[in-house]
């Protein structure tokens, strides 16, 4: 018999999808009944888990990662353009943010055919520029190069360009000229990955992004020495307290080869010092190389001008790396707190933690901390305990980013509950640990 079949993954740059299909193959036609196999390989992205919280364009991109350093010169943008380019050679649908509007790099490090931003003026919303099958939005494709203006213009900027700009081009096209930060619009389109090349520092133009956007992890870039590792510990710990979690290390310019030997011009262990300090689980290597820097100025990215060299197997294996943690995150968010049914009792693991406990419904919804339970200016309770009945049960708990979840109940009432809030509310003990299938 002829048996033909579909394995369908929730990302098309899954790293071990040809291992899949393979195994597949091989238990099928192992079975004595089967004369011929035809495995056909597809994927189906998973949705934002806190998709219902976002503006309508940020509901469309599955996975947003933060490409940062703190400190300028580390090449942040050469990692984040040369991921972007290894995700899309992986498979998956890409957007590049260059983040950076007092000086952008990203107009120098690619070279797309169209090199200015174009409104859609019926719909009032920006389509982005694309090379090489990745989508690319930048203040240096608005025609007017570096910008000079005070910070909280800056943040409006970078808001508008997260939340105006299409994925799929529209029909009716104008250049940008001027930016109108009062313009209400929304993204379009569908990404698997939206890379954002981060500006240098942890001021308002960093905690704007970090709001506005649902980050799923940061990649942090530095080099050897002691001073970059200063800089970049701000920023992790300013990812820390956004409960952003960082995935991966990669480390510039460790070294060079010449003469038979390695040399470490700047010394050794900036890297694994962040590693070990925040317990950052992956430590990525760049070496010096010409090539590497040339091709950031030439508009062709590395892993594109020579996909088999040393450079471009580092950035794979950071890719893979990518892939693997943003899939992990997604399923300990989408699963940290649910509600049981059958014991009445809401369920919470928050990620990165082994330990599960159970809480009582009537319990957190009397713990809200929002201005309808408690006044903002007194801090007088006013939510009353006989306000709540002791059998109510959450309609819908929803993840919110990495920190949150959003619980729907009954009398219309939607509650934010921090997971550091939940670990503080008294728990239930002696709860049945089976439920029934």
């Amino acid at each position: 018999m002829d048996v033909s079949f579909r394995l369908e993954l929730t990302t098309p740059a899954c790293p071990i999808k040809d291992m899949f299909e393979q195994k597949a193959n091989e238990m099928v036609a192992a079975l004595p009944w089967v004369k011929n196999v035809n495995v056909t390989m597809s994927a189906q992205p998973a949705k934002p888990v806190f998709a219902g919280q976002l503006p309508a364009g940020l509901q469309t991109i599955s996975n947003i990662i933060a490409v940062s350093s703190c400190k300028g010169g580390v090449g942040k943008s050469t990692v984040a353009v040369n991921l972007a380019y290894t995700l899309t050679g992986m498979g998956a649908r890409v957007g590049l943010f260059d983040a950076d509007v007092y000086g952008p790099s990203l107009p120098t490090m690619v070279s797309p055919e169209n090199r200015l931003l174009e409104m859609n003026p019926e719909k009032r919303s920006i389509i982005p520029t694309e090379y090489l099958g990745v989508k690319l939005v930048s203040f240096g494709f608005a025609g007017q190069g570096r910008a000079i203006m005070r910070g909280p213009m800056v943040s409006g900027v970078i808001n508008q360009l997260l939340t105006t700009t299409e994925c799929v081009p529209g029909n009716v096209q104008e250049p940008i000229h001027t930016f109108n930060l009062r313009t209400v619009i929304f993204l379009r389109g569908e990404l698997d990955y939206l890379v954002i090349d981060m500006p240098p520092g942890t001021g308002d133009i960093q905690l704007t992004l970090c709001q506005v956007v649902p980050l799923t992890a940061a990649v942090i870039v530095t080099t050897p020495q002691k001073l970059a590792f200063i800089d970049v510990a701000k920023g992790v710990r300013m990812f820390s307290k956004l409960k952003v979690p960082c995935v991966a290390v990669v480390e510039n310019m460790c070294h060079f080869d010449a003469d038979g030997k390695r040399y470490y011009p700047f010394g050794k262990g900036s890297g694994s010092q962040v590693v070990q300090q925040f317990g950052i689980p992956h430590l990525f290597d760049l070496p010096i190389r010409p090539t590497l820097s040339a091709s950031g100025d030439s508009g062709m990215p590395e892993v594109v001008a020579d996909p088999q060299g040393e450079i471009a197997q580092t950035f794979q294996n950071l890719g893979v790396c990518v892939v693997q943690q943003c899939a992990k995150i997604r399923q300990q968010v989408s699963t940290a707190v649910s509600y049981d049914k059958f014991i009445k009792a809401i369920r919470v693991k928050v990620p990165d933690s082994e330990e599960e406990f159970f809480l009582h419904p009537a319990t957190v919804r009397r713990n809200d901390r929002s201005a309808q339970s408690v006044d903002e200016w007194t801090g007088e309770q006013k939510l009353q305990y006989t306000d709540i009945p002791e059998d109510i049960e959450p309609e819908e708990i929803r993840p919110m980013g990495n920190y949150a979840v959003s619980i729907t109940w009954p009398d219309g009432f939607s509650q934010i509950a921090p997971y550091d809030q939940l670990q503080t509310i008294e728990r239930l003990v002696d709860v049945p640990q089976l439920t029934p299938a």
